[in-house]
């Protein structure tokens, strides 16, 4: 007689077997899916710091609106980037704030620079993924502590008439 099917036993380690790669395969994704997030993090930080000294170069001022300036989301892509008071955030741990200064650390009328500050407290493993991983941007190195960099985008005070 031919025996037709499986038997519980098999069934059984066929369970256990899956079981066990499941185990090992979800976690797994799960960091390849934070690390997707951080790569894309980084980028499009550093896109958007270069985007506006690109306008920067450009028009010679930071724009009012900072969706004119670049495609990438903040906190507020309707702020007011040429005024010193105004803030935005990424991912909710990486702040950006206009800065007026010329050569000599006096204030000038409009923005002429970018200040990135990361905030450790509270931020999540992607957030700090992206700080890290944008490092040489935002100035964070892998502590827990605060760090901000400054990018003045002017400088030399070159007129073209």
């Amino acid at each position: 007689m031919k025996r037709a099917g499986f038997t519980m036993i098999e069934l059984i380690f066929v369970i256990v077997i899956l079981g066990i790669l499941a185990a090992v395969a979800i976690p797994k994704l799960s960091a390849t899916r934070d690390d997707a997030k951080v790569a894309k993090g980084a980028t499009e930080l550093s896109t958007a710091i270069a985007d506006m000294a690109a306008y920067y170069t450009a028009q010679g001022n930071l724009s009012t609106t900072l969706s004119d300036m670049t495609n990438v989301s903040f906190s507020d892509n309707t702020a007011d980037m040429n005024d010193t008071t105004t803030t935005v955030t990424y991912e909710g741990c990486i702040t950006l704030q206009p800065i007026a200064s010329d050569d000599n650390g006096t204030v000038n009328s409009g923005a002429d620079g970018i200040n990135v500050q990361y905030t450790a407290a509270g931020a999540t493993k992607v957030c700090k993924g992206i700080a890290m991983a944008a490092s040489k941007i935002t100035g964070v190195s892998d502590t827990a502590t605060d760090a901000n960099k400054s990018h003045s985008f002017g400088g030399s005070g070159v007129n073209w008439n």
